[in-house]
C-alpha cells in the first residue's frame, strides 16, 4: 500500500499547470504529463456513465492516440482550430479521493471557455483523474475523464479543443 503525503495545494497547482499548457496551446509538453499507459476520455454527453470499452464516447485515447490528437492540433490539417482557438480552462472544487499502488484519485469541476470567431462558447462538467507519481517528484496523468454537464452542445457547439 502506497501512502500519498501530498497537499491539495499541490495537486491544484498540478492541475492549474495542466490547464496553462492547454491555454498557451503548448500541446507537446501538456501531452508529457501523461504516462505510457494514460487513458483520457470524453464520454458522450448524453451518456456520461458510459464505459468506453462498451459504449459510444467522443474520445477514448491511450497516449499513442492522444500524441496523435496533438499533432494533429498542432498542424493546419485541424480546420475546425487553424487559426487556434483562445481558451481558458478554469478548475476548482479539487478533491482528492484517496490513492493507492494505481495513482492518486482527484476529481474537480471545470469550466473551459473558447473564443473563436467572435463567438464565445463554454463547457461545464467534471473531471477524474488518476494521478501517478513522477520519478522527478510531482505527478503524471495515468487517467483522466472530462464529462459534461451539457445536456446537449448545442449551445457550445463541437468539441474540437482539448478539454
Amino acid at each position: 500500500m502506497i501512502a500519498w503525503n501530498v497537499t491539495r495545494g499541490e495537486i491544484e497547482d498540478f492541475l492549474y499547470r495542466e490547464a496553462a499548457l492547454l491555454d498557451d496551446w503548448k500541446l507537446d509538453e501538456w501531452a508529457t504529463l501523461f504516462t505510457d499507459d494514460a487513458h483520457y476520455v470524453v464520454p458522450s454527453n448524453d451518456f456520461p456513465a458510459a464505459d468506453p470499452t462498451r459504449h459510444l464516447v467522443m474520445i477514448d485515447d491511450n497516449k499513442q492516440r492522444l500524441l496523435a490528437r496533438v499533432e494533429r492540433l498542432n498542424s493546419r490539417h485541424a480546420h475546425r482550430e487553424f487559426p487556434h482557438s483562445r481558451t481558458r480552462h478554469q478548475v476548482m472544487n479539487v478533491i482528492s479521493e484517496g490513492g493507492d499502488e494505481q495513482g492518486l484519485r482527484v476529481s474537480a469541476s471545470f469550466i473551459v471557455w473558447r473564443f473563436r470567431n467572435d463567438r464565445a462558447d463554454f463547457y461545464v462538467g467534471r473531471y477524474d483523474y488518476v494521478l501517478a507519481a513522477a520519478e522527478t517528484g510531482g505527478f503524471r496523468i495515468r487517467y483522466k475523464r472530462a464529462t459534461l454537464d451539457m445536456p446537449s452542445l448545442e449551445a457550445a457547439g463541437t468539441v474540437s479543443i482539448i478539454l
